[in-house]
């Protein structure tokens, strides 16, 4: 009896010493968040080059919808508020590697706590015949459901002769309160997320020989949720390649508030990738620039690209014990676009974070 009281004595030593209790802290904020945005910006909107109480011009419906405000959370929102299908009309290929992701703010018709009956589809389809396969649309696809405490999911096919596989998570969006959505698709595997939980990963959760292109948002009169910044992007970044070969990563996965140097949260994957490249290669210094898009005044632009840029740098410092010394940061404000500013898609291209290998 003395040796198994022993015994359990040093397990629960073992179990709530500070040295343990940090090392599993540590695993947990280091798998938090892996989403790193695509490449290539191919859809973005943020709806405020359009009027409160507009449909927005680059979606298409066969419900209703409109452009509101929200005393809660600053911007323009696109408030589904009819039932039906809500699709962005994204004309590039996604490719077989994309992410799509947006602000959601879940809300309902009734009194609920949670969002329920809330359909994320990827569709292999046609954009001009959005009601394609009826209920199961297009030719292939997958649908994502909200249900109370779970997230349900399904995927079909046309060789399937309808629904093959199926599954549930644990997960509620709780009504009233904002959260950031991603998915991310490479190749078969179907990666979503909500805020810094990462709510499915499915290694074939879509079926292989189709090309998914099309993002549908499917509603019910008793629910009127509110999205924006919506922003498809296409390819996989090659970080490591991007900076040590090239010389030059232009990076769309890092993202701030609204006139703002605070980093979001959702930006943790993609500065961690960019550490592990300056721990792997402990002699690469690095200029970090920021640069904005046309919106504003240039001063104000050129100073906020500079702290932003800083910011960075301070992250990956304080964050990931990178040398401070092998940083430098500038801004450009608005002064280096890469695209013209004359569209949301082209002024999301604008808004990036440069990384240039001295």
């Amino acid at each position: 009896m003395k040796i198994i009281f022993q015994f359990l004595l040093v397990c629960a030593v073992l179990i709530i010493t500070p040295a343990n209790i940090f090392a599993q802290e540590g695993n947990k904020i280091n798998s938090k968040y892996d989403f790193i945005p695509g490449e290539k910006v191919i859809f973005f909107d943020d709806f405020t080059t359009e009027s409160v109480g507009d449909f927005p011009v680059q979606w298409n419906t066969s419900a209703s919808g409109e452009i509101v405000t929200t005393s809660d959370f600053p911007g323009n929102w696109f408030q589904l508020t009819k039932g039906g299908f809500f699709i962005p009309e994204a004309h590039e290929k996604f490719t077989d590697n994309f992410t799509i992701e947006f602000d959601f703010l879940p809300l309902t018709n009734y009194d609920s706590e949670y969002m329920v009956s809330l359909d994320f589809f990827l569709v292999s389809g046609t954009l001009s015949n959005p009601d394609e396969g009826g209920a199961i649309p297009g030719k292939a696809g997958i649908k994502i459901t909200t249900s109370y405490e779970e997230i349900l999911w399904v995927n079909y096919s046309e060789k399937d002769e309808g629904y093959k596989d199926e599954g549930k998570s644990s997960f509620a969006f709780k009504t009233g309160e904002k959260y950031h959505v991603a998915f991310w698709v490479q190749k078969q595997r179907v990666r979503m997320y909500a805020n810094e939980t990462k709510v499915l990963d499915l290694p074939r959760g879509i079926r292989a020989d189709y090309s998914y292109n099309i993002f549908r948002i499917q509603t019910t009169d008793e629910i009127s949720p509110l999205i924006s910044n919506f922003r498809i992007a296409a390819g996989l970044p090659d970080m490591r390649n991007k900076l040590l070969t090239e010389g030059k990563l232009i990076s769309y996965g890092i993202t701030f508030d609204v006139n703002s140097d605070k980093i979001k949260s959702e930006s943790f994957a993609t500065i961690k990738e960019i550490a592990q490249v300056l721990k792997d290669n402990p002699t690469v210094k690095i200029k970090v620039v920021g640069h904005t898009d046309s919106d504003g005044d240039d001063k104000s632009n050129l100073d906020l690209s500079k702290r932003r840029s800083a910011s960075v740098k301070n992250s990956l410092v304080t964050d990931f014990s990178i040398d401070e010394t092998r940083i430098e940061t500038d801004g450009k404000g608005e002064s280096e676009p890469i695209a013209k500013n004359d569209s949301a898609v082209n002024k999301a291209k604008n808004r990036r974070v440069e990384f240039l290998k001295l």
